[in-house]
């Protein structure tokens, strides 16, 4: 019996070892599309200054460009509270889906998407950066039907840091 159960469990391991089923698992897959379109964008465009962001030695998929560093000291912790004003397009567009005007939002830095955790922590307050996100460190393969976004968007920020707390 206990030899059965075992073969079971085994070709069961076996057989999920194939099927990418974690949201993880599919957006590195994604990952390996959308980077050769941010490059392509990047070069088709002309656009000098983007540079990858790499966390802990590892690219995360994220390019930036620092247009005003700003001043002071930045630490950025899952609860540091910052507050923005930005604007957000799909890569290419130059159509924003949303955007703050005269109200400056503020988010708790390990709420925001992951593709804002990885570009903010280049500037200060005071600072603005572009941000070109790979969909799977933004919404993913969800379609955002409140925005107008589709299932893997690649999006385009730009951000200004008004201010941090901690």
């Amino acid at each position: 019996m206990g030899r059965i159960l075992l073969f079971v469990l085994f070709c069961a391991g076996l057989a999920s070892c194939g099927k990418v089923n974690t949201d993880l698992q599919l957006a590195q897959q994604q990952l390996g599309v959308d980077t050769p379109l941010i490059r392509k964008y990047i070069n088709s465009n002309n656009i000098t200054g983007f540079l990858p962001d790499i966390t802990l030695g590892v690219a995360t998929g994220v390019y930036y460009k620092i247009d005003t560093l700003g001043t002071g000291n930045a630490l950025f912790t899952n609860s540091t509270l910052i507050t923005v004003g930005y604007k957000s397009s799909l890569m290419g567009s130059s159509v924003p889906f949303a955007q703050t005007g005269t109200f400056h939002p503020s988010f708790s830095y390990g709420q925001m998407i992951l593709g804002w955790q990885y570009g903010i922590k280049h500037i200060k307050k005071g600072g603005t950066v572009r941000l070109l996100v790979p969909s799977g460190l933004a919404y993913g393969p969800y379609e955002q039907p409140q925005l107008g976004l589709p299932a893997n968007a690649i999006l385009d920020f730009t951000i200004k840091l008004y201010d941090i707390n901690n």
